[in-house]
Parts: C-alpha cells; sequence; structure tokens
C-alpha cells in the first residue's frame, strides 16, 4: 500500500466516481482503475461494490476512507515540519548570554531580529558567565553562546566579533566619589574595591589585570562577588566600587553612578559570538548568518 495509492483511493471516493477523480488527480482512466485495483490486491478485501450505477464503499472502503483521510493529512503535516527544520524555520536554539550583557541593547536587538524572521525557533536564553558557558559549549550543552574570549579562539569553536566593550567604575550613589567623580586610577588608591573570581571568566579577568599592571594600578579589594549583578548590588548598598565591562550601565539598578575614565576606555573588552564547528543545525545556521549580517 502506496500514499500514491491512498490519494487515489480518496480522489474516487470524494469525486463518485473514477473518470471524475482522473480528472482532478490528473491520471488517465484506466491507469487509475489499475491503481485501485492493485489496493484491493494488497488489501486483500474489495473496496468498492461496482454496480451499473456506479461505485459505492464496502464496510472496509469505508474504514479505509477514513484512515486514509488522516494517514494523508498526517503526512502533510509531516513533510511540511521536516520542511520548516531543514530550512531552520522550526526547532530550538539554546544560548548563553554574559549576565551584565543581557540588557545590552545590541544583544537584545540580535535576539528581537532573529525572533521577527524565525517565529516558530524557540529560544532557550541563559544567563551565564563566560567560563561556564565555554565548559557547555564544549559539552554541547549550548548551542551558542555570547561571551569573553581569547583572540586565539579554541579549538573547536567558531566565533564572530559581537561587540565592543570597555571597562567603566561604578560608584555607589550616595558617596563622596558621586559628587567629586575621580578623573585617575590614581585616584582611587585608597578605595574600596569590589572585585569577581577568575574562574567566573578567565578572558576578561586576565585581560583586565594585563591593564592595571601596565597602569601599575593595584586595587584594594575587600569584597568579592560571585558575577557582575552580585558586584552591582554590593555598590549599590555603599560596599565599596567596582570596575566592570561599561555594558552594565545597561542594567536597571538604582543606586549606582558610572563614571568614565580614559584610563578605563582603553582597555578594550570585545564580545564574541560562539558556537560548535560541528554543530550543522539549520536554526543556528541562521543565527549565525545573522550575526554575520552586522560585519
Amino acid at each position: 500500500m502506496e500514499f500514491r495509492q491512498l490519494h487515489y483511493f480518496v480522489a474516487v471516493v470524494e469525486a463518485g466516481s473514477v473518470s471524475a477523480a482522473s480528472r482532478r488527480v490528473h491520471v488517465a482512466q484506466p491507469a487509475l482503475t489499475r491503481q485501485i485495483r492493485l489496493l484491493e490486491e494488497d488489501l486483500e478485501t474489495r473496496l468498492f461494490e461496482r454496480h451499473a450505477r456506479g461505485m459505492r464503499l464496502t464496510v472496509a472502503g469505508q474504514a479505509l476512507f477514513e484512515e486514509a483521510q488522516a494517514l494523508l493529512d498526517r503526512r502533510t503535516r509531516l513533510r511540511a515540519r521536516l520542511t520548516a527544520l531543514g530550512q531552520g524555520l522550526e526547532g530550538k536554539v539554546s544560548l548563553g548570554v554574559t549576565v551584565t550583557h543581557l540588557w545590552m541593547p545590541e544583544v537584545a536587538g540580535l535576539l528581537r531580529r532573529y525572533r521577527d524572521r524565525y517565529p516558530r525557533v524557540a529560544f532557550e536564553v541563559f544567563p551565564l558567565l563566560s567560563g561556564p558557558q565555554l565548559e557547555r559549549l564544549a559539552e554541547g550543552r549550548l548551542d551558542a553562546g555570547i561571551l569573553y574570549l581569547d583572540d586565539g579562539g579554541r579549538p573547536g569553536l567558531e566565533a564572530r566579533r559581537l561587540e565592543e566593550d570597555h571597562l567603566i567604575l561604578a560608584v555607589p550613589e550616595g558617596s563622596s566619589w558621586a559628587d567629586a567623580p575621580p578623573t585617575r586610577l590614581s585616584d582611587l588608591a585608597e578605595a574600596d574595591f569590589i572585585w569577581g573570581f577568575r574562574s567566573a571568566s578567565p578572558v576578561y579577568y586576565d585581560r583586565m589585570q594585563a591593564h592595571f599592571q601596565r597602569l601599575d594600578f593595584h586595587p584594594r579589594v575587600v569584597q568579592y562577588g560571585a558575577d557582575n549583578i552580585a558586584i552591582l548590588s554590593m555598590v549599590a548598598a555603599g560596599l565599596g566600587v567596582a570596575i566592570l565591562p561599561a555594558a552594565s550601565r545597561c542594567h536597571p539598578m538604582p543606586g549606582i553612578r558610572f563614571v568614565e575614565l580614559a584610563e578605563l576606555g582603553a582597555c578594550e573588552m570585545p564580545l564574541w559570538f560562539v558556537w560548535r564547528a560541528d554543530n550543522d543545525a539549520p536554526a543556528l545556521r541562521n543565527l549565525v548568518e545573522l550575526v554575520a549580517q552586522r560585519d
């Protein structure tokens, strides 16, 4: 039994005769009659009662008609879904985003453009620091990530530079630094700093430390936060000051004043879009192409 034969069978039932069905499906009447006969032989039962006035479904024929309609509908839906999946019009993309950049307009704009173009693809967005993102990418638990990366990249990963960022100073809104902002890092020699852990984002941490060493700046660290959101919360609470990516200004957290310093602005912090080189999922490929269009 073939789908083609079921299609012909349904056409004969709906048209009321083989001659009318042949015109509908654009198949010669003798060929259509033969296909119905072959279907009956394959099923070992008569599907029609044939008489001088025409054809009438048998009990078996009526049952097949109902099942055939459902099968053909399911086949149509399945073909459409497989085509959509193959073109990346349906599916799922799991994406990691560094905590700081979740509110960044450029990142939000990328997600919105993808959603507008591929509305049937589901996003799974995970707020993760760069270190955990790289681990999940290596394990195949993320399709892509927006993170800090070495300029040399990582084996097995592809990357495109997404945005340029730099460092900025965050001070409590009620502090003296907010009223009289420093102009150089040396002005902060006696300030209490809130810092992050290297394991959270090794590339970001090492790049920042190397920049400070070149400037001979040694911050007095008295508090630590697990990620930049925790650090911002501690700054807002008045526990100290912090140096963070400039994208931190996008986070809607009250009680903080951001200060641009030329010495911090000179430290480039490029943000990368990263994905596994061996991941050929069409939905991911479409996202990569959308990122490439920004170049």
